[in-house]
């Protein structure tokens, strides 16, 4: 039994996906270093801290620096630094001022809830962004065409906090679905609900709404040029039905601006978001960085930049995923 071509194309390819993957996790380590390092510098460098935020302006200055003295706030700069890098390579990530509660256990709570809405608004902004552009991309002309495209261009005008602030404004009028939190008093924590899922709505609408308007723009502009494309004008020369040219043929060519900004969607999720959150009451990462930066809780403003960049790290290693799968070319 000889090893022929195809097994030593298999281990080559195997072999530069695992330095792919290595060049990647290097790059979010780094990234999440670099991220968790300036925040800590900006947020140490701001005017005030916690000491005087939390005791307030009538605190006697006896009292303020007995307490920076308590809570090691008084040390050099870059002694503390040094302190935050020791714990941070044993992951401990130091213990929030503001909650009193190990930053490790608070992001991955906060996580979760604001992983659970960019992953829902996603998720609509496909399924809705994807098929209009490709409806409005595939037809010149046409009503619903041109109404889809006036709808989109009005969307994108529209950041995520004026949508979110629009929609609470619709759901407080009409009183048709909760306007803020994650669940209703009394609901039963954990698991997926009808009351979550209800409240889900405005805030995953609101970062949604964009997206989408956005896919269904880049979608419709490949569309424009790929069907006109030698290739599916011979499939429509040969007989084959425009509806299955479209959505089977031209539809995998057309993905390929839309797979490239994956990546920055996942990122541009993660920021708008935060508006969202603090509009809609949403338990998130937003809401708690907000709380942090007030009450100048420095260990936990930077456990919520860390965790930022954790999701910028995926969102890009998900845009490349998702480029290689809809271009061959790339994967090779």
């Amino acid at each position: 039994m000889t090893s022929g071509p195809a097994e030593a194309g298999h281990y080559i390819l195997g072999h530069y996906i695992l330095r792919y993957i290595l060049r990647r996790l290097a790059f979010a380590v780094f990234l999440v270093f670099a991220v968790s390092s300036v925040s800590l510098v900006l947020a140490w460098s701001a005017p005030g801290d916690y000491p005087t935020e939390s005791l307030g302006i009538g605190a006697r200055p006896e009292t303020i620096e007995q307490t920076r003295e308590r809570l090691g706030l008084n040390r050099p700069l870059g002694e503390q630094y040094r302190d935050w890098l020791a714990r941070a390579a044993r992951l401990d990530f130091g213990r929030s001022l503001l909650y009193d509660r190990p930053v490790g256990d608070l992001i991955p709570e906060r996580a979760v809830n604001t992983a659970v809405l960019a992953l829902t608004a996603l998720l609509a902004a496909t399924l809705v962004g994807l098929p209009l552009g490709v409806f409005t991309g595939s037809r010149r002309g046409g009503v619903p065409a041109g109404a889809i495209r006036g709808a989109s261009l009005v969307l994108l005008s529209m950041p995520p906090l004026l949508t979110s602030l629009l929609l609470v404004f619709v759901a407080a009028r009409t009183g048709w679905l909760p306007i803020g939190g994650m669940r209703s008093p009394g609901a039963p924590a954990g698991g997926i609900t009808i009351d979550l899922l209800q409240h889900l709505i405005v805030p995953s609408l609101a970062l949604a709404l964009p997206l989408a308007a956005m896919f269904e723009r880049l979608a419709a502009q490949a569309m424009a040029e790929v069907v006109g494309q030698p290739f599916v004008l011979a499939a429509l020369a040969r007989g084959v039905p425009r509806r299955r040219v479209v959505w089977r043929d031209a539809l995998k060519a057309g993905l390929r601006p839309v797979a490239a900004v994956y990546g920055l969607v996942v990122g541009t999720l993660l920021g708008g978001s935060f508006a969202v959150e603090i509009i809609t009451a949403w338990p998130g990462l937003g809401s708690l960085m907000l709380a942090a930066l007030q009450a100048r809780d420095v260990y936990l403003v930077v456990g919520c930049a860390g965790a930022g960049s954790i999701f910028l790290a995926f969102g890009t290693l998900l845009s490349d995923a998702a480029l290689a799968l809809v271009d061959p070319r790339v994967s090779e």
